[in-house]
């Protein structure tokens, strides 16, 4: 009996307990956590006692299955009411990941490149800033997968997996492009990894597009451009925004003519229709030339037939010393660095007939490989070449001023040695001079003139150059404006970093060469009277400049003629071995500077760093020659002497030494003895 009075003592206990538990749990509940209203709810009818089927991961919709975010509690929503909106999450918490914006499928993909993004690009060979743009274009979808849709390859990753893999049309390699191979990727970890490695190729391929596979600074340190191009973060929104990414990808290359038919040569050569060969430049007889009396225009000698065929003077048998052959020596000269008199003496002969004065032909190098390495350097270009614009062609001592893609006119111009070579930049032609004063480069003084002044005293004034000093020791030499000036009579001035500007020319007699490769970097224009002409008639084509014009204002003092801002020039210095001409043909040209052997050894030997630009020393040649201050009076003193002394006495061992200063490429003076 105590038993059973026990028992139910104890029952009646716990459904006690019970109800205490259920009403505190209802107290906290309430409190915070959105709970039904059962006080309304209609009577249970027999449908809702018919059994459901269970719900499996098939039949689970994507959008549920999401990571559950804890949120702060939130105040009880009556039933069919909308819910209040929660709170914000912590600045330091990861993003909520919103499945609804990535593709149906693809919300545990969207999850695992939420959570491990910044691991998997450390392991994809893109640089730091390029990391950092991919990272935020994600962040900035929700991590949904730009690639996959569904959990396989989508359309857009179809189409730029076929564009990558036939770049080798634009001389570029598909292998420097790896793919993912999506059908392998079966899990969110896997797939992960392909889509960021696709991510990767793409931006890869459109940096070496966009800026050239071998950077220009790999190459030589006379070259410099400082265009801008699309930053990784805006080539990632082109390809997510484009209906077309093939043709998003092709828009990266250059679209300009010259870049075009080249790329259709390289297809050309490669199929056959061009015939693929190593062409040679035109050979050069080696012809002795017999030592001898001094001789000059007007004479005739047999010596003067050895001469002809030495170096390729038309009319080989006729032994007068004629025009024709006087201009040939004096190119001869000026590239051998003798005084250019056009006169055969004995200085002149044995130069000619030196252990090195006659090289084998060069090769012009293998068509195809000469192409890929041209289409490179194209890619160093702006990708506007401007309305008008002009195009140095170094190699083929060109140049040529374009009008609304239209060759407007050309010309012959002579350019740098290869010791001396011409740069490439893209510089703004701003105005025009004429009656130029030639003040002659730091450079020059130091390595020429001072060295000549040593050997003769009146060097200078011979040619008509005038040596003047600041009162901080710095050194000029200068030509005043004249017919003799090694300008010439009218300038065209595109300021830029090496100093370098297109100009007249006293030796018109280089021009008849085929090679002109004798200056100190700048370039002689054969017709620069019709080139002034002709650039005016573009930027201020109200004035009617003619040549009889700008003939009219030779004289004695520089004379500016400025372009409106808006009508600036874009100047082009390339260094095309290969070109289509106007006609459609493929052209080559020599290498003279050896541009095209650097950037195929460098494809080929240095390969993974190639598009790593190096730091290159600033260019110094501008930087001036200093000498001991007061040597002879400030600038515009009384030219050789003054109460400080006499510079011949400096320049010859006098009380002064002999002692250069020059500021380095920081600023700091230098010492030279």
């Amino acid at each position: 009996m105590r038993t059973s009075r026990f028992s139910s003592f104890l029952a009646g206990t716990a459904l006690v307990a019970l109800a205490i538990s259920a009403q505190a749990v209802r107290a906290e509940t309430s409190s915070g956590v959105p709970v039904p209203d059962t006080s309304q709810l209609p009577p249970i009818t027999q449908s809702d006692l018919a059994p459901q089927p269970a719900a499996t991961a098939a039949t689970t919709p994507a959008s549920e299955t999401k990571p559950v975010e804890t949120q702060p509690a939130a105040a009880p929503t009556p039933l069919g009411a909308q819910p209040a909106a929660t709170a914000t999450a912590p600045a330091d918490s990861k993003p909520v990941i919103d499945a609804s914006k990535a593709p149906s499928g693809d919300a545990l993909l969207t999850a695992k490149l939420r959570d491990s993004i910044g691991s998997k690009l450390d392991r994809v060979s893109l640089r730091k800033n390029e990391r950092s743009a991919v990272e935020a274009f994600y962040r900035d979808r929700n991590f949904a997968p730009l690639w996959i849709t569904d959990g396989a390859a989508n359309d857009r990753a179809k189409a730029a997996i076929g564009y990558l893999g036939s770049v080798d049309r634009d001389g570029l390699e598909p292998t420097d492009y790896p793919v993912p191979d999506f059908k392998s990727a079966g899990d969110p970890d896997s797939q992960a990894d392909a889509e960021l490695r696709l991510t990767s190729a793409v931006l890869t391929y459109a940096r070496h597009a966009l800026t050239g596979r071998v950077a220009w600074s790999r190459v030589s340190a006379d070259i410099f451009y400082d265009h801008k191009s699309l930053e990784a973060a805006d080539i990632l929104k082109k390809l997510a925004a484009g209906n077309d990414v093939a043709a998003t990808l092709d828009g990266f290359e250059p679209q300009f003519a010259e870049y075009q038919k080249l790329k259709q040569a390289l297809a050309d050569v490669r199929s056959g229709k061009v015939e693929k060969k190593e062409p040679q430049a035109k050979p050069v007889e080696h012809v002795k030339v017999p030592e001898g009396k001094i001789l000059r225009p007007g004479m005739k000698d047999e010596r003067v037939i050895a001469l002809r065929k030495r170096l390729d003077v038309a009319n080989k048998d006729n032994p007068l010393y004629d025009d024709a052959v006087r201009d040939a020596v004096k190119a001869f000269q000026t590239g051998a660095d003798l005084k250019a008199d056009g006169n055969l003496g004995v200085n002149t002969v044995r130069a000619m007939n030196g252990e090195h004065a006659v090289a084998a032909a060069p090769k012009l190098g293998d068509s195809a490989d000469a192409i890929i390495v041209n289409l490179d350097r194209l890619r160093w270009l702006p990708r506007d070449l401007g309305k008008t614009h002009v195009v140095v062609n170094i190699p083929d001592y060109r140049l040529t001023l374009w009008k609304d893609n239209s060759v407007y006119w050309t010309t012959k111009i002579v350019v740098g040695q290869p010791g001396k070579p011409t740069p490439l930049i893209t510089a703004q032609m701003k105005f025009i001079t004429v009656n130029p004063t030639w003040n002659v480069p730091p450079s020059i003084i130091e390595n020429e003139y001072l060295p000549a002044l040593r050997e003769d005293p009146n060097a200078l004034d011979r040619i008509g150059l005038k040596l003047t000093q600041d009162p901080d020791g710095t050194v000029h030499v200068s030509q005043p404006p004249g017919a003799g000036n090694a300008l010439g009579r009218i300038r065209f001035n595109f300021p830029n970093k090496f100093l370098v500007y297109q100009h007249d020319t006293p030796d018109k007699h280089l021009f008849a060469r085929d090679k002109r490769a004798y200056s100190h970097g700048c370039m002689r224009v054969q017709d620069p009277l019709v080139y002034g002409e002709k650039l005016l008639s573009l930027v201020l084509p109200d004035e009617h400049y003619t040549t009889a014009r700008l003939e009219k204002m030779f004289g004695g003092s520089e004379i500016n003629i400025n372009f409106p801002e808006s009508k600036y020039i874009p100047v082009h210095l390339t260094y095309q071995t290969a070109f289509v001409d106007q006609d459609g043909k493929l052209q080559l040209r020599e290498d003279v500077y050896g541009r095209d052997r650097t950037m195929i050894g460098i494809l080929k030997g240095e390969r993974k760093v190639a598009d790593i630009p190096v730091e290159r020393p600033p260019n110094s040649s501008g930087k001036p020659v200093r000498m001991e201050p007061g040597l002879y009076g400030g600038r515009g003193g009384d030219g050789w002497r003054n109460d400080g002394g006499n510079f011949f006495q400096w320049i010859f061992g006098g009380p002064h030494g002999t002692t250069i200063r020059r500021s380095d490429s920081s600023g700091r003076n230098v010492t030279y003895r």
